[in-house]
């Protein structure tokens, strides 16, 4: 009789309990050693061990790596890959009790002690003893370790379907893992023979208000484009302002029209998309000075269902000329009113224009050399190495200036929306009736995850068109900063997220719920897989 490691919820509470133990943070140390953890640890399994080779570690970048573990029936094709991520946000919100951060158990217990301290609801989940906390134990150490559940249960019950586990690193920032994925699983379906019929994440469910017990299942995921724009004025000195005009005196007229503008919201499926917010504003000097500023910059996150960047970056371009307009109209009674000449008008520059200016200008070499100085800077993410590069192209072409040069930065998350597929309608059905039956679970189906997830880069079935603008738009594009689009429309399988119930993803309260995570949905997410192969073999 063959001896299961991961099938009771004691031994998946063991597991989850060492994964989350394995600190992680994205751009750590932890999170490039934790992918060689998990390797030894699938290792041991007796299936591994026949078939070793089976088991990967694949490049990323950032001398990062991700993971892959494959169970393979010698008869069948149709495979779903289940995807999740092993990073994790920082742990420094925790304060004198870091250390507890990533030891659930010990952590758990702690907060008792600190009871005085928690929020009403929290204690109340506290006292209630059903949830564990710490790092990563929603977010989403349990995702994958139901996908090793999974896995070992499909490997020695010869489940008549192949499984493919894919986890990955750097979800919580740039999704550079998944990105890196995307060719890898085209590769791995031509040489094993696989047949992609399903992308299953176990992201956990997201609360919709601070008072939400509801549990959700979704059919798609929600996207994220992230508008950024370069304000630059004429520099004077602070005793004569109007011999210039100040880059924050032109970003608060955009910004104003950003934020909250509804022009950016979608409704589909009955949902809509949060607001657009301004993310981040700032002067681009590093010093104090009476120099007035003439450089700013700002970025502001827009969620997509259905517009591509293409579209929310043409709108973009609007709003920012009708507030070029708005500026030009009050700078100019101002001027008249002082008595004085306009220095010019505010125009907007898409950032493909600039680069083709600074590149007739002063020829390609000097791009290039501007783009690579920008890039040795390690210690700048991709936001940054996008304001700097537009930053140093502007400050050689001032002629332009005042002006507001719009472009696109870096992550850029296409929605993906599964809703309406046959497959995942009868997944979603049956699972909200056997949650229902066999554990009095309500489970409610959105149709896109709120969270943003890896999702989005699998089953993109946008045009060329739709992303055209991102490309030309972006300026860390082909050099830190890459979307495989064409790959990615290759992947064309449908996504489908169930995963665990917690609370508080990111904070240090974040909390798993035990019983939902340990006994509900491993059973429920193996008996759809078991649905969809007796569907499979009636039709």
């Amino acid at each position: 009789m063959t001896i299961t490691k991961w099938a009771t919820p004691e031994s998946l509470r063991d597991l989850l309990t060492e994964l989350v133990s394995w600190k992680s943070i994205t751009l750590s140390e932890g999170e490039r050693h934790f992918p060689l953890k998990l390797q030894t640890k699938l290792q041991g399994l007796d299936y591994f061990q026949k078939h070793p080779d089976y088991l990967a570690l694949h490049d990323a970048d950032l001398r990062r790596t991700f993971s892959t573990a494959l169970y393979k029936h010698p008869d069948a094709k149709d495979t779903i890959c289940l995807v999740s991520h092993f990073d994790t946000v920082s742990t420094e919100e925790y304060g004198d009790f870091e250390a507890l951060a990533t030891q659930p158990e010990e952590l758990t217990d702690f907060l008792v002690e600190r009871e005085t301290e928690l929020p009403e609801d929290v204690l109340t989940d506290l006292k209630s003893g059903d949830y564990l906390f710490g790092r990563g134990t929603m977010d989403m150490k349990m995702g994958l370790v139901t996908h090793i559940h999974l896995l070992e249960k499909a490997s020695l019950e010869k489940w008549p379907i192949n499984l493919l586990l894919l986890t990955v690193p750097d979800e919580e920032v740039n999704s550079s893992g998944m990105r890196c994925a995307v060719p890898k699983l085209l590769e791995l379906k031509k040489r094993h023979d696989l047949e992609y019929i399903l992308f299953l994440n176990s992201e956990p469910v997201f609360t919709q208000d601070p008072n939400d017990q509801q549990h959700y299942l979704y059919s798609g995921t929600i996207g994220k484009v992230l508008p950024a724009a370069l304000f630059y004025g004429k520099e004077t000195h602070a005793g004569e302002p109007l011999s210039g005009i100040t880059s924050p005196y032109i970003a608060s007229y955009l910004t104003r029209e950003m934020e909250w503008n509804r022009a950016f919201q979608e409704t589909s499926f009955e949902e809509t998309t949060p607001l657009p917010v301004t993310l981040q504003q700032r002067d681009l000097r590093m010093e104090y000075s009476t120099q007035t500023p003439y450089r700013s910059c700002a970025l502001y996150n827009v969620f997509v269902m259905e517009q591509s960047a293409s579209e929310v970056f043409d709108r973009f371009e609007q709003v920012a000329n009708n507030a070029a307009a708005k500026i030009n109209q009050d700078y100019a009674a101002i001027c008249r009113s002082n008595q004085v000449d306009p220095i010019g008008e505010v125009r907007v520059i898409r950032y493909e224009k600039l680069l083709a200016y600074a590149t007739k200008k002063f020829g390609t070499e000097f791009v290039d050399t501007v783009k690579a100085d920008v890039q040795f800077h390690d210690e700048w993410d991709e936001r940054e190495k996008s304001l700097r590069i537009t930053d140093k192209l502007m400050i050689q072409c001032q002629e332009l200036a005042p002006a507001i040069v719009i472009l696109l930065a870096p992550p850029y998350y296409p929605a993906v929306n599964s809703s309406g597929d046959e497959l995942v309608e009868k997944c979603v059905d049956f699972v909200r009736q056997r949650a229902k039956e066999k554990f009095n679970l309500s489970m409610e189906r959105i149709h896109y995850f709120n969270g943003l997830c890896d999702l989005s880069y699998v089953s993109y079935n946008d045009s060329t068109k739709g992303w055209t603008a991102f490309e030309k738009n972006t300026p860390v594009w082909n050099d830190s900063y890459t979307i495989p689009f064409t790959e990615m429309k290759q992947l064309d399988a449908p996504v489908l997220n169930i995963g665990p119930f917690g609370k508080d993803a990111h904070k240090r309260t974040e909390r798993l719920h035990m019983k939902n995570a340990f006994e509900e949905v491993p059973v429920i997410l193996e008996e759809m897989i078991h649905m969809m192969l007796k569907k499979a073999s009636m039709e």
